[in-house]
């Protein structure tokens, strides 16, 4: 298995320090910066695309959590939310600054993979380890984010989006002094099991894992799935929701109708803002700002 991971492990672009890359560019003051994290005593730089809306007061900061493909070699080709995407526009059009950071083994980020899952058969799945590994990366890209000058220390909000959004879940699970807002976007892990649609790798392992990290949860959350997720149906989004749920996590669910060919693309997909906006806006007006 080692062997395996060494072999998928993907190349890391150069980058010695922590900070920012060249100068602010275009309409949204786009710059990358390389944000460091820790784990087991190995320290990474996560490569993070920072978006800023206008003007030049403190804004509040959306950091978002991107998800997993399939396929293990996809990982190098993902790239951060684009700051022309119309996820990225809808909240910078309402203030909002965007810190979106690849993981490690993601893109340039590069570096081995830490957040892989043994194959299906051989045993339980322990999703909300899995799920830990991710939160604790959101949480080095948010301690970061409060140093920016341009951004307001508290009152973020996380979006997390498939393996990104049960990572947010796992998120709120850990102290978030500085967040005040968590939205799960399709959360999940282990769909398209085989690379094949509508095939999940125990499912019932997600209802455990929400289950278990419903126990240390803090901040009330937003979940939205969609009818046509072809990695989490409705029956494996509805199991984990009612586990979180029991076990004394609390959300806002909806389960909303197909999106276009493949309602796991919701949040990212045109059009997809004019449907999960004003349920992402109710939800934000209802928790503090600060």
């Amino acid at each position: 298995m080692v062997a395996a991971l060494l072999a998928f492990a993907v190349p890391a672009v150069a980058q010695t320090a922590p900070g920012p890359v060249g100068q602010p560019s275009g309409q949204w003051r786009e710059q990358i910066y390389w944000v460091p994290y820790t784990n087991q005593g190995q320290t990474y730089l996560l490569y993070t695309r920072v978006c800023r809306p206008p003007g030049e007061a403190p804004a509040r900061v959306v950091v978002v959590a991107h998800g997993t493909p399939p396929s293990t070699g996809e990982r190098a080709t993902m790239t951060p939310l684009s700051c022309e995407s119309e996820a990225a526009q809808w909240f910078l059009g309402r203030g909002f600054a965007i810190v979106a950071s690849m993981r490690v083994s993601y893109g340039s980020t590069g570096g081995p993979i830490i957040d892989s899952l043994y194959e299906c058969d051989r045993g339980p799945r322990d999703y909300a380890r899995n799920s830990m590994i991710t939160a604790s990366q959101i949480a080095a890209t948010i301690d970061y984010a409060a140093t920016l000058p341009f951004v307001r220390p508290t009152g973020m909000v996380v979006v997390g989006v498939s393996a990104g959004g049960i990572g947010s879940v796992a998120y709120d699970s850990m102290p978030h002094p500085r967040v005040t807002a968590i939205i799960d976007f399709a959360g999940g892990h282990g769909g398209h099991y085989r690379n094949t649609p509508n095939s999940n790798c125990q499912p019932e392992q997600l209802a455990v894992a929400a289950g278990s990290l419903a126990r240390g949860a803090t901040t009330p959350m937003l979940w939205i799935y969609a009818a046509n997720d072809s990695y989490f149906n409705p029956q494996i989004a509805a199991s984990m929701y009612a586990a979180y749920t029991q076990n004394g996590g609390t959300a806002q669910f909806y389960q909303l109708g197909p999106f276009g060919e493949d309602g796991h693309r919701l949040f990212t997909g045109r059009g997809g803002s004019a449907i999960w906006g004003p349920l992402v806006e109710r939800y934000l007006a209802t928790r503090p700002t600060q």
